[in-house]
């Protein structure tokens, strides 16, 4: 049973940092496994935030490139994400996503934290 847990989102002030955590558990070769942040606003679809792979090659988000930063500690099968500089354009709610591929059946999903950027 594959289960991703995310933590961290809350209310936080523009230009206030956030740190995202993601703890995995069931995937016995979680170090061979991309990771993935996504987000979802209302009214609009999910997309990808932050990415990175089992080597550590990363993408992001242009919107998000220079102020968000994914992480990962395999010996803990937690992924972060770190966010700073926070704009009200980064309200959503952000879920942690473990791909399909060789170490899954197929992708998994959290149930999502809410982060809200308001003055």
């Amino acid at each position: 049973q594959v289960q991703l847990v995310e933590s961290g989102g809350g209310l936080v002030q523009p230009g206030g940092s956030l740190r995202l955590s993601c703890a995995a558990s069931g995937i016995v070769f979680f170090s061979m496994n991309a990771m993935g942040w996504y987000r979802q606003a209302p009214g609009k679809q999910r997309e990808l935030v932050a990415f990175m792979t089992s080597s550590g090659s990363t993408n992001y988000a242009d919107s998000v490139k220079g102020r968000f930063t994914i992480s990962r500690d395999n010996a803990k099968n937690t992924v972060y994400l770190q966010m700073n500089s926070l704009k009200p354009e980064d309200t959503a709610v952000y879920y942690c996503n473990a791909p399909g591929g060789p170490a899954v059946p197929r992708p998994y999903w959290g149930q999502g934290t809410q982060v809200t950027v308001s003055s």
